[in-house]
């Protein structure tokens, strides 16, 4: 069964940094493009970051600057590294891996930024 397993997430203060690492089991990690999403409470979940299996990346306004998304192939492993957190960043944070012939998701990490 193929696992999506994200880590890092937690509380920290504005102007803090956050790094999230996302671990894939059963899926030939190399071939897939690898994206982060959030979803804030009453919000629809948005894209933050997606990296392409060739390591090209795009970033949302909102978090450009300020978030970097890496992947390493040989530990099946996709990173999001959030520096200068704002409260709006407050969220669940998604992984997800996206092939044409098949995506999955992550069961999500909580990230909350606060005084």
């Amino acid at each position: 069964q193929v696992q999506l397993v994200e880590s890092g997430g937690g509380l920290v203060q504005p102007g803090g940094s956050l790094r999230l690492s996302c671990a894939a089991s059963r899926i030939v990690f190399s071939s897939y493009a690898m994206a982060w999403y959030r979803q804030a409470p009453g919000k629809q979940r948005e894209l933050v970051a997606v990296i392409s299996s060739g390591s090209a990346t795009n970033y949302a306004d909102p978090v450009k600057g300020r978030f970097t998304i890496s992947r390493d192939n040989a530990k099946s492993t996709v990173y999001l590294q959030m520096n200068s957190l704002k409260p709006e960043d407050t969220a669940v944070y998604y992984c997800n891996a996206n092939a044409p012939w098949r995506a999955y998701w992550g069961q999500g990490t909580q990230v909350t930024v606060s005084p």
